[in-house]
C-alpha cells in the first residue's frame, strides 16, 4: 500500500499514453483521419494527458466542464480543476466535423500527429469570461490573455488517446520523468511526504534557500522544471537544467533532492496557476508544493502572495496537495545570511532582495551578480549561456524584461 498521496480526484493515475502494438495501430488509423492543429500549449497539455499528470482528465475539455471550471474551479464531475484544459478549431473545420468522430492531432510547429481524439462536443466561449477567471484581466500585454484570445472560434471537446511525448524525453532523458516514475522513485527512497518547487528560472540563493526550508520539514523535494515553451527572454530548459545539476552538486546534500521537468507551457495565471501546480504535482506523487512570492506571475498582475491567499478557498478535501507558504526571503547582510520578513529583524537598507527577473537583467546586462544573490557556480553557467547569444537576442531580452518586469 503506498504512503504517497493518492492521485487527483481520488483514484488511479489515468495514463492515456499509447504503446507497442496499440500505438502502431492507432498511429496507421490517424494517418487516414481528418487532422486538427493544436498550437504550443495545447500540444504540451496533451502530453500532460498522456503521462497522467492531468490526472483525472481524460480529454480535452466539453463545455460542461468548462463552464464548471471558469465558473467555480469545478469540473462537471465536482472533482476540483482550477484552469481550462481546452483544444480549439476554425468554424469552418468545427462544422465539418461530426459528434463521435475520431480526429488526428497534429503540432502545428512540427507536423507530428501526437494523438486522436473522440470528439463528444463542439462550442463556443466567451474568451474574456475566461480570461477574467483565469488570469484576473483581459489585456492583451497578459501574455496568457494572448493565447487565449488567439484561440480558434469553436472548441472541440472529448477523450484523447496520445501517440508521442513530441521528443521530451529524448531531449532531457537525464530529468524527463512521468507521474508513476516520480511516484516509484519516491516509493524506492521511502518518501512519504514531498515538496515540489516550480521553476521557470535558474535557482538563485532564494530559491535555495525556500527548497532547504521544505528539505528541514519534509522527507525531500521534487525541483520541478518547465519543458514547455516560455515567454521570449526566459532562459532555455536545458541552461536551467545544467545550473540546478551545478546547485544540487554543491549545495545540497545528497538524496534530499530529485530534479526532473515537465512538458506543459506557462500559462502565468498566478494564483489560478498555482492550484493546477498543486494538482499536477499529487499525481506525481507531492503532498506539498512550494509557494513563495509571486507564484507562477508575470508583471504586476498579481499581489505578492495572493498565490499563497487562493489555497485558504479550496480545502485539504478538494485538493490533498498543500501549500508550504514561505514569506519573502532575502539575504541579509546584518544577519550575515538568508532569512526572511519572519526570521529577520532588520531594516530594508540591509536586505538584498532576489528575483529571477532582476538576475536575468544583471546577466544580460553583462553584470557580475553578487555571491550572496546567487551561487558562482550557478552564474558561471548563466554567463557562458548569455555570452553565446545573438546580439539581436540580447536586445529582445532586454526588451522583454522592460515590458514585462
Amino acid at each position: 500500500m503506498s504512503k504517497l498521496v493518492p492521485p487527483h480526484g481520488g483514484g488511479e493515475l489515468k495514463v492515456l499514453l499509447l504503446e507497442g502494438q496499440a500505438l502502431t495501430d492507432a498511429l496507421n488509423k490517424a494517418a487516414t483521419l481528418e487532422k486538427v492543429n493544436m498550437s504550443s500549449r495545447e500540444a504540451g497539455d496533451l502530453i500532460m494527458l498522456g503521462m497522467g499528470a492531468f490526472t483525472p482528465l481524460d480529454g480535452f475539455m466539453q463545455q460542461a466542464d468548462w463552464a464548471g471550471v471558469v465558473e467555480n474551479s469545478k469540473l462537471a464531475n465536482g472533482v476540483f480543476w482550477p484552469l481550462p484544459v481546452t483544444l480549439s478549431a476554425s468554424q469552418a473545420q468545427a462544422d465539418s466535423l461530426n459528434i463521435g468522430q475520431e480526429v488526428a492531432l497534429v503540432d502545428e510547429e512540427s507536423g507530428e500527429i501526437r494523438g486522436s481524439m473522440t470528439i463528444r462536443d463542439k462550442y463556443s466561449i466567451d474568451k474574456k469570461k475566461e480570461c477574467l477567471s483565469a488570469f484576473q484581466t483581459d489585456e492583451m500585454d497578459h501574455p496568457g490573455v494572448q493565447k487565449v484570445m488567439a484561440q480558434e472560434a469553436v472548441n472541440l471537446g472529448g477523450e484523447v488517446k496520445v501517440f508521442s511525448e513530441g521528443g521530451f524525453p529524448e531531449k532531457y532523458k537525464e530529468i524527463y520523468m512521468r507521474p508513476a516514475e516520480t511516484r516509484a522513485l519516491f516509493e524506492e527512497k521511502n518518501w512519504r511526504n514531498i515538496a515540489a518547487f516550480q521553476t521557470r528560472n535558474p535557482m538563485h540563493r532564494s530559491h535555495e534557500f525556500l527548497a532547504k526550508i521544505a528539505i528541514e520539514i519534509l522527507d525531500g523535494v521534487l525541483i520541478h522544471s518547465v519543458l514547455g515553451k516560455l515567454k521570449p527572454g526566459d532562459i532555455p530548459a536545458e541552461v536551467r537544467s545544467e545550473a540546478i545539476s551545478t546547485l544540487m552538486d554543491n549545495y545540497f546534500v545528497d538524496g534530499t533532492v530529485v530534479q526532473a521537468g515537465y512538458p506543459m507551457e506557462m500559462r502565468y495565471a498566478g494564483p489560478k496557476e498555482a492550484l493546477l501546480h498543486a494538482v499536477f504535482r499529487q499525481n506525481f506523487g507531492c503532498s506539498h508544493l512550494i509557494v513563495g512570492r509571486d507564484h507562477a506571475g508575470v508583471g504586476d498582475y498579481y499581489g505578492a502572495f495572493d498565490a499563497q491567499l487562493i489555497f485558504d478557498q479550496v480545502s485539504e478535501a478538494e485538493l490533498q496537495c498543500r501549500p508550504l507558504k514561505i514569506d519573502w526571503t532575502f539575504f541579509c547582510y546584518k544577519c550575515g545570511g538568508m532569512a526572511s520578513m519572519k526570521t529577520c529583524p532588520h531594516g530594508k537598507d540591509d536586505r538584498l532582495l532576489l528575483s529571477g527577473t532582476a538576475l536575468r537583467k544583471m546577466l544580460s546586462e553583462g553584470t557580475q551578480p553578487p555571491p550572496e544573490f546567487s551561487r558562482p557556480e550557478v552564474v558561471t553557467i548563466l554567463q557562458k549561456y548569455y555570452a553565446g547569444l545573438k546580439e539581436s537576442d540580447k536586445v529582445e531580452v532586454k526588451l522583454n524584461k522592460a515590458a514585462t518586469g
